[in-house]
């Protein structure tokens, strides 16, 4: 018998031969999540008077390639709550589960019939557990490769926007756009709302028009971009969520009509 105790739990060597070491070696870590292939583009949203207007297109790109033409970007969480995901496509589906699993815990320890708020989370509580997830993994060396906004009504049913990245880094405006749409889409939101005081000068028709221009904006101008897309306009009625908008009036139409244009061969 061998009385050292580091040894315990080992091949003897005189039967089985000398320790491989070689074996104690930690292996080098999983980079994975750092090298992202299949993004999505820009993230939009603006505060009206009554609540919150966001939006994505519905393209998944394969590094350059626009491969996915039906992907949605938009979750929603509660009635209250919406999340646009911007970024590394695998880690928002991930992100979602950790969504899914939160909201059916919430749901189990509410019920229904209680005069309570029966929709659990508010949108500061869920940006709230974003930040603490995002900031976990950065942690970690291993962050989740995406940049989400998340839109809503906070606790006293106000309307709520706010961002995280992939550092955990959080901040609020009226207006907030990410990738591309912050350089594209944030100068013309900011002409209709430049300050929180003008948040109450805004109407829902408004908010949704501005959207809606900063997706047509983006289609031109993003390579990354699609003219199919999602929107979801959240008050205190409820969440409208619609998941496969057209742009309407855009003038890349013209290019069908040229004789050689895409699969034409008439």
């Amino acid at each position: 018998m061998n009385h050292f105790p580091e040894t315990w739990g080992r091949p003897r060597d005189d039967v089985y031969g000398p320790y491989n070491h070689g074996y104690l070696q930690a292996p080098a870590p999983n980079q994975h999540t750092q090298s992202p292939i299949v993004t999505g583009t820009s993230v939009v949203a603006i505060k009206f008077k009554d609540g919150v207007v966001i939006a994505t297109d519905n393209l998944a790109s394969y590094g350059s390639l626009a491969r996915f033409t039906d992907v949605k970007r938009l979750r929603k969480f509660n009635e209250r709550t919406v999340i646009g995901f911007g970024g590394d496509i695998s880690d928002m589906q991930h992100l979602d589960r950790l969504l899914n699993s939160l909201s059916i815990k919430e749901n189990y320890q509410h019920d229904a019939t209680d005069e309570e708020d029966t929709d659990g989370f508010s949108a500061d509580n869920v940006h709230t557990y974003l930040s603490k997830v995002m900031y976990a993994r950065r942690t970690k060396f291993d962050p989740l490769w995406n940049h989400m906004l998340v839109a809503g009504l906070d606790s006293d049913d106000e309307p709520f926007l706010a961002s995280v990245d992939l550092l955990g880094t959080t901040f609020s405006s009226p207006s907030l756009a990410t990738g591309y749409g912050a350089h594209l889409a944030q100068p013309i939101m900011r002409k209709v709302v430049p300050d929180e005081d003008a948040v109450d000068q805004v109407t829902e028709e408004q908010a949704v028009k501005v959207i809606k221009e900063c997706m047509k904006v983006l289609f031109y101008r993003d390579a990354r971009s699609l003219d199919n897309y999602s929107i979801a306009v959240i008050k205190k009625e409820g969440v409208n969520l619609k998941l496969d908008e057209k742009l309407e009036n855009q003038s890349w139409q013209f290019a069908e009509r040229i004789r050689g244009y895409g699969t034409q061969v008439n």
